[in-house]
């Protein structure tokens, strides 16, 4: 059986989980905020839904893994709420840059 072609998600800032199976999200959240700091963007917002909080619990659990989140919480009204966390990341730097040309 043929692999679904990877789905093309904006790096604008705002990742909407609701569309993802569970199982993508461990290695789809760390992957986007990368590519927010490679793009300048410092502020995530991450839209995981209210539910009974169990992605919730598991998006704050990779949040406090990740050393350059510098700081996360819930979301404030009008920007999702206990339904979405807002995420503040480290500038990317030299360091954490890869050089492909080793």
């Amino acid at each position: 059986m043929k692999e679904p072609d990877p789905i093309e998600i904006p790096i604008d800032g705002a990742l909407d989980l609701h569309t993802f199976a569970p199982r993508d999200v461990k290695e789809l959240v760390p992957d986007y905020l990368t590519a927010c700091r490679e793009r300048g963007i410092l502020e995530v917002r991450i839209i995981h839904g209210k539910g009974i909080g169990a992605l919730r619990e598991t998006v704050h659990a990779m949040l406090r893994r990740l050393p350059w989140v510098l700081h996360f919480q819930l979301a404030g009204d009008g920007r999702g709420g206990w339904g979405a966390t807002i995420a503040t990341l480290a500038p990317l730097n030299n360091s954490d840059m890869i050089d492909d040309k080793e």
